[in-house]
């Protein structure tokens, strides 16, 4: 039988049968071998791969490693010897960041059971997940989009700045924003948005409300977050986005409430306005502080409502 299925086989696929097949036997020839040695034995050649682990017994590998002339033969013996030494060690999933360069390595990986996790810039990342006695529990790529948008209020006049999208089929207005950059803090996405939409310079104050939306027709699948932001202007001189903008002005918070031309939100946030206006918008306000991370070195901001001095 197996010289049968030897003569079907390539020289090359013989070669790597038989030194497997006679590591194997001489293995469990020897009385005095110990378990460790047996898996040794089953891999003859050394892994190849530079790789990272992870705190939940994955592995993280990056292709940009392999020579360029390497072949998709080449790559396939690679993988399957670096496979074999992840399962013999008990890894439950590997991550695999291909180049846009190494391309071509793509179909080998997806016939040993790679599936894309997410493709960003000039990389790709695929994933595998060996454990066989449960489901995956790798995590799917961003669920959620984020944007933001800047409630710029003149507590002055009690005039908020208002945009119409020129791309929008049926004109509402709105007040400007946009997705947040990675990396990027909520208040300085709302800054730049508006300045970006509307030419003004607004500074920061709080977080007024947060919209969650699913199935958006514009997040590409994603969920969406939307984050409205209350900005107090330094500027107020209007220069609107040629590109994205079709009509922008300054407009009393009470006729924006009363015009038929708004969404419910837009209603809403003018209520929050007149009540921060009226009250105080220490009552309205979700502000926000610093804190340290438990990853060392890191911080991050949390957001809530103002406690009193008794509590904070």
């Amino acid at each position: 039988m197996m010289k049968s299925l030897i003569r079907l086989m390539t020289w090359p696929h013989q070669q790597k049968l038989l030194s497997r097949t006679l590591g194997l036997q001489k293995t469990a020839s020897c009385r005095h071998c110990s378990q460790q040695q047996t898996i040794e034995a089953r891999h003859l050649k050394q892994n190849p791969l530079t790789f990272t682990e992870d705190k939940f017994n994955g592995v993280t590998v990056d292709l940009a490693q392999i020579p360029v002339e390497k072949s998709e033969y080449d790559f396939q013996n690679i993988l399957e010897d670096a496979l074999l030494e992840w399962k013999s060690l008990g890894k439950r999933a590997v991550w695999l960041k291909v180049p846009i360069q190494q391309g071509r390595f793509i179909p080998v990986a997806a016939r040993k059971g790679f599936t894309f996790h997410h493709a960003e810039g000039d990389s790709a990342m695929l994933t595998l997940w060996m454990d066989n006695t449960t489901e995956s529990r790798l995590p799917r790529y961003a669920t959620h989009q984020v944007g933001v948008a800047g409630f710029v209020l003149n507590e002055k006049t009690g005039e908020v700045v208002v945009v119409m999208d020129k791309h929008r089929k049926r004109p509402l207005w709105k007040f400007p924003g946009g997705l947040s950059d990675l990396g990027e803090d909520i208040e300085n996405t709302a800054e730049r948005e508006v300045f970006e939409e509307t030419g003004i310079r607004a500074k920061y104050q709080s977080i007024l409300t947060m919209r969650q939306h699913h199935d958006h027709p514009s997040a590409f699948g994603r969920s969406d977050i939307y984050i409205i932001c209350r900005l107090s202007p330094e500027t107020y001189d209007l220069h609107p986005c040629s590109t994205e903008i079709s009509a922008c002005q300054w407009m009393h918070v009470k006729e924006l409430l009363s015009h038929e031309d708004t969404s419910s939100l837009t209603k809403t946030l003018c209520k929050l306005a007149l009540y921060g206006l009226e009250e105080g918008f220490h009552k309205v306000d979700i502000s926000s502080e610093i804190h340290e991370s438990i990853y060392q070195g890191y911080q991050f901001k949390l957001f809530h409502r103002p406690l009193p001095k008794k509590w904070s």
